[in-house]
């Protein structure tokens, strides 16, 4: 008989295993020594170690599912029960037991990893609804649409949630993206309807513009040529194939007739410059009657000068208020000198103005009074009160004083 501390082989042949529960038989052995029995079944034992260590690493250092590795255990444990080996199986035992517990943490780790990820792909879909929802409404069409299609991909390379979730998510994910795509659509219908209206419009404003090319009536054609640039910016945009060539139509029309009109405004001033020129003349020729000292000669000498300025036609519109302003300085000159006359020949106003001068010589003489009088009482006030009037009624008699002088005393 033959032994080792984990079994042993009886005369008979038969080979045992200890165990907790006592003695277990691992099989019958007649083909040779008790020494080749047990080392025979010693192998088979040494053989479970290698795989319960392969095992093990597995589930340490692959992503072998919890399934698979469960079935594995099952495996061995059910080689190992069967006591087919000779060595300490409890221990093997003990090893399955823990990995057992080592695939049952790993199978709620990954349980929580896919929960964890379940999360966030919901989180992720539902900011990816949210934002297609907002996008929905914008009118940057072009920039919204790009960034649609991106929030497509995104969703596309997330994992899918619950069936009921996400065909959910999805639905308002794919109503956010059609409401857009009929707002858009709807926009640039609406784009071309009113491209088209334009470019009615500004086919009929081109046809007035070529209409009025070779128009003569140079202030109400220019006028409505205004008002037909202003209905033109109106308009807005015709499609892009028609906006030019309409444009290049209405301008060329505009064009004909500016330079028509330029070309008969160059004749013009060429001539009013010519007159300009002559009545700058006879502007000095006025002015050398300054000053008026015989007003009978001058009057006369006036008028003859006056009748060859009205022969004369118009001068530049820029020029008019200067040299028209200088024959009216003479012209004032003249009026002025005629009534300085009329009044020095006239007795009922130099009587009117004596009397108007005595008067206010009366009311300055009382309000220097009284100005004297109130400085005297202490009443300051009153005083600084009256001389304003003083200074009024002073500057009234030194006018009137002034008029006096005209009549020749």
């Amino acid at each position: 008989m033959s032994s080792d501390p984990w079994g042993r082989v009886d005369e008979t042949g038969t080979v045992y295993v200890r165990t907790a529960d006592g003695e277990k038989v691992v099989g019958s052995w007649q083909a040779g020594s008790p020494e080749e029995a047990l080392a025979y079944f010693e192998r088979k034992y040494e053989g479970l170690v290698v795989e319960i260590g392969l095992l093990e690493k597995r589930v340490r250092t692959t992503d072998l599912s919890a399934k698979d590795a469960q079935a594995a255990i099952d495996h061995l444990r059910e080689q190992v029960d069967a006591h087919h080996a000779v060595g300490d199986l409890e221990a093997l035992r003990g090893r399955l037991d823990k990995l057992v517990a080592t695939v049952e943490a790993r199978r709620e780790e990954r349980k929580q990893q896919r929960a964890r990820q379940s999360d966030e792909a919901r989180k992720a879909k539902e900011d990816l609804v949210t934002e297609a929802e907002q996008l929905a409404q914008s009118d940057q069409w072009r920039a919204a649409g790009e960034r649609l299609r991106a929030l497509v991909d995104t969703w596309k390379g997330l994992p899918r949630l619950d069936r009921k979730s996400d065909d959910e998510l999805w639905h308002r994910f794919s109503h956010a993206r059609s409401a857009f795509s009929k707002r858009r659509k709807a926009h640039f219908a609406q784009l071309d309807a009113q491209r088209e209206e334009a470019r009615r419009t500004k086919e009929r404003l081109v046809a007035e513009a070529e209409a009025l090319s070779d128009s003569t009536d140079w202030g109400p054609t220019a006028a409505r040529y205004r008002e037909l640039m202003a209905e033109w910016k109106a308009a807005g945009r015709a499609q892009r194939e028609h906006e030019d060539d309409l444009w290049n139509r209405f301008r060329g029309a505009q064009d004909v007739f500016f330079a028509a009109r330029s070309s008969v405004f160059a004749e013009r001033d060429a001539e009013q410059s010519e007159n300009l020129k002559l009545k700058e003349e006879l502007a000095e020729e006025a002015e050398k009657l300054l000053p008026i000292t015989d007003l009978k000669a001058s009057r006369a000498a006036f008028r003859s000068i006056n009748e060859r300025w009205e022969a004369i036609g118009h001068v530049p519109r820029d020029a008019r208020p200067k040299v028209e302003g200088r024959m009216h300085a003479v012209e004032r000159a003249i009026q002025e000198a005629e009534e300085a006359e009329w009044r020095r020949t006239n007795p009922e106003a130099r009587a009117r103005a004596e009397g108007l001068t005595g008067q206010l010589q009366a009311a300055v003489d009382k309000l220097r009074a009284q100005i004297e009088q109130a400085r005297a009482q202490g009443n300051n006030a009153r005083a600084d009160k009256l001389e304003k009037e003083l200074e009024g009624r002073q500057a009234l008699l030194d006018q009137a004083l002034k008029g006096l002088q005209e009549f020749g005393g």
